[in-house]
């Protein structure tokens, strides 16, 4: 079985990487994903990306809405297969096993601030 090399980052804000690496994706249909969040309701804030490996499924290559606190975010994850053929770039990526937390930290900090502003 071959291995598929991917860019790994485990959080980006503002389009930068925190702590960008190569990793080594193992197991039957692994792909190299990118995932990002963002939050429609707050236009000026690039929102959060993390890349890696996953196993191929039926969320790659999609957008998806959703909903938490009643606030509304995107989720976009993008799946390619051939060696570090998700390069971490300035503008951002996607994400799926994205620091979720952070996310949402993110979107309540935003909604507090712009409340207060």
């Amino acid at each position: 079985m071959d291995s598929l090399v991917c860019r790994k980052c485990s959080a980006s804000v503002f389009g930068f990487c925190l702590n960008s690496s190569n990793v080594t994706c193992t197991g039957n249909d692994t792909v190299c994903y990118t995932g990002k969040a963002t939050f429609p309701s707050i236009t000026s804030f690039g929102g959060f990306s993390n890349q890696g490996c996953r196993v191929n499924d039926a969320s790659c290559n999609k957008t998806t809405t959703s909903s938490l606190l009643g606030i509304s975010y995107n989720t976009e994850i993008t799946c390619c297969s051939t060696d570090r053929c998700n390069p971490v770039t300035l503008s951002g990526a996607t994400t799926t096993k994205m620091t979720f937390s952070a996310a949402i930290t993110g979107a309540v900090l935003a909604s507090f601030l712009g409340s207060m502003l």
